[in-house]
């Protein structure tokens, strides 16, 4: 058998055709990279209704209605209310920022059938294509007792002759409860020989109730390879760059492969939208050389390299910018001129960060920085950065007012109803706070009478309203207050503490006179141990010329423990208790009383409670009573009669 000779191209070229085909099939829109749309069909826009299609292009009729019956359609840039709301409402058609566009509403027919049909022109031979369009299914999910029909479309991409080149099934069109626009589109190729294809749009679902479309915005792109561009360095495709940088940018792309002979081709644009080929610019490389400010875009395009030359023919990459900010304008102010150690604000605007750096090594970073002038006067320069990285210098000069100096009395002594001169100097103007217990408030010598210690503030103000404040205490004294304490009985031979006490003993010298028997008469609480009767004076001194005060205390001495034999307390005044006055020497004895059959009639605590002759409320007889006395002291117990007379 004759071996048949296949050339290597032919094959390659076979591969990409089948997959091509098999894309379609699948109902996939290009993966790669798109050339500018050769037919982009937004059916226009204005207000409703918009205009007829072509004769030919539709099967259905055309109605002025934004609500079509079934078979007929519309041109309309928004529809409500259809049907008793069984259709969705529209506001606008799918294309962004198309103001009152138009689209195409269709209610089918009853029979499924051919509804859309156009021819395209203009194409490029030989080469692979994107159709798509957008569609959305208008009725409810509710309508037709929940169970509309669904439209369900074939494309067909035909020859001029009728050959179909490609074929692709929707499925159903799902209704869905907002309006919802969904892209659908595959690939195919354009005849060696031919530039014209048909598109044919066919219903295969029955109209009735459901089946109600609308479509918009109908394209043929080209589709090829993935290509990408980018700046070489960092790969950005956003590029910001400031007024006076005259370095030259390098642009760069990468091309999938796809094309069997690809040809480059940069393109420059001043709106994004409107292409120019740059001359020259044919390699996957372009520099680009610094211009005016402004924003400028480019892209690379990408074709075989026999149909370069025609701009339906290409695919194009990502888009490049390129911006030339002008740079921001810098203003720098401040609130000065203020005085030392007062507050000065610094104010930038004109950037979107800053750097401040001044005098005394200052630095900051806040667009108004705050801070307590202190040797603050000078040249401060603030750099403004906009968002992009451009930057502008601004300067302000700050100047400064010296403070005066406040210079007020030392901390002061007084007796409470006193005065004393308060002085204060270094200024033209003064105001003391709090104005209690002075004599004006606004003198630089006023006479402070304060009830209670006081801390008084003074503010001074000199030139330029400058201020500068100190502070002055007036300490107020009370008079010494001396208490000597009760007097004290004791028994010759025992010791007893004297109750010294002296209020507020701050500044005060005190001492007890005389100093016989006393273990230290500089103690507020001395021990005494006198064998006589002896009075006590306890005196106090302000060592600040506060006052002198003093107090008397006796302190009685027995020789033991006298225990009257009997009382009469008949009420005459005389003997009316039988009392101890010696057994206050024994604070914690207890005195119990007993009648002759032993009954406890009194019980007692030292000298406290002397006994009246009564038991619980009612007079004792006349008699004698045992006695017994727990001095407390490890002594032992006292015991006797006592006789009660009446």
């Amino acid at each position: 058998m004759k071996k048949i000779r296949i050339p290597f191209r032919f094959l390659v070229n076979l591969f990409f055709l089948l997959f091509y085909v098999v894309a379609a099939t699948r109902g996939q829109i290009c993966t790669g990279s798109l050339g500018d749309p050769v037919v982009n069909l937004t059916f226009g826009s204005g207000p409703n209704p918009g205009p007829t299609l072509n004769p030919g292009t539709t099967t259905y009729a055309f109605t002025n209605s934004i609500c079509p019956n079934d078979g007929f359609y519309t041109i309309v840039n928004n529809t409500s209310g259809c049907f008793g709301n069984s259709w969705l409402t529209y506001n606008e058609d799918h294309t962004p920022g198309d103001v009152m566009g138009y689209m195409m509403l269709v209610n089918a027919s009853v029979a499924p059938g051919v509804f859309f049909v156009d021819t395209v022109k203009n194409l490029c031979a030989n080469t692979n294509y994107e159709f798509a369009t957008w569609i959305t299914n208008v009725i409810t999910p509710t309508s037709c007792n929940g169970s509309p029909n669904k439209p369900k479309l074939t494309f067909n991409i035909e020859t001029a002759d009728g050959v179909i080149l490609s074929t692709y099934n929707t499925g159903d069109i799902l209704e869905t409860t907002n309006p919802l626009w969904k892209q659908y589109g595959f690939f195919f190729t354009t005849p060696a020989t031919s530039s014209t294809v048909v598109i044919r749009i066919t219903n295969n679902a029955p109209g009735g109730c459901g089946n109600d479309l609308a479509l918009d915005d109908i394209t043929f792109r080209p589709c090829g390879p993935t290509v990408t561009a980018g700046s070489a360095n960092a790969n950005q495709s956003v590029i910001d760059i400031c007024k006076g940088d005259t370095s030259s940018i390098i642009l760069s792309a990468n091309v999938g492969s796809g094309y069997f002979s690809p040809a480059f081709q940069w393109q420059f644009s001043q709106d994004s939208i409107n292409w120019t080929d740059i001359p020259g610019a044919s390699m996957l490389t372009y520099v680009r050389y610094a211009t005016g400010v402004g924003t400028y875009y480019y892209r690379l395009t990408v074709a075989e390299s026999s149909n370069i030359g025609i701009s339906n023919c290409r695919v194009a990459s990502n888009i490049v910018s390129i911006t030339m900010h002008n740079p921001p304008v810098a203003t720098a102010i401040n609130n000065g001129p203020v005085c030392e150690n007062s507050t000065l604000i610094l104010t930038a605007t004109g950037g979107a960060s800053y750097s401040w750096k001044g005098p005394a090594g200052f630095t900051s970073t806040q667009a108004s920085p705050a801070f307590t002038a202190t040797n603050a006067a000078g040249l401060y320069t603030v750099i403004g950065a906009d968002l992009f990285g451009c930057k502008d210098t601004s300067s302000t000069q700050v100047a400064t007012f010296p403070q005066p100096v406040a210079v007020v009395s030392n901390t002061q002594q007084i007796c409470v109803g006193d005065s004393v001169l308060l002085v204060v100097s270094g200024g033209n103007t003064y105001a003391w706070l709090p104005v209690t217990g002075l004599s004006n408030a606004s003198s630089s010598s006023p006479m402070a009478s304060p009830v209670n210690s006081t801390t008084y503030t003074v503010t001074v103000t000199g030139n330029n309203n400058c201020t500068d404040t100190a502070s002055v205490l007036v300490v107020v004294n009370t008079r010494p207050n001396v208490s000597a304490g009760a007097d004290k009985i004791l028994i010759k031979g025992q010791s007893i503490v004297l109750d010294g006490s002296i209020t507020d003993s701050l500044n005060v010298n005190y001492t007890w006179t005389p100093d016989l028997f006393l273990n230290d008469p500089a103690l507020l609480r001395p021990t005494a141990t006198p064998n006589f009767n002896m009075t006590y004076v306890l005196s106090a001194v302000s060592s600040i010329g506060c006052g002198i005060a003093s107090d008397t205390m006796l302190v009685q001495v027995f020789n033991d423990l006298y225990i009257p034999n009997a009382f009469s307390p008949n009420g005459d005044g005389v003997n009316d208790t039988w009392r101890m006055e010696a057994l206050s020497a024994y604070p914690n004895a207890v005195v119990a009383v007993y009648n002759r059959l032993g009954e406890n009639v009194f019980t007692g605590n030292g000298v406290a409670t002397p006994w009246n002759g009564t038991y619980k409320g009612t007079q004792l007889p006349t008699g004698s009573y045992v006695y017994m006395i727990d001095l407390k002291n490890g002594r032992p117990m006292l015991k006797g009669t006592v006789i009660l007379l009446r």
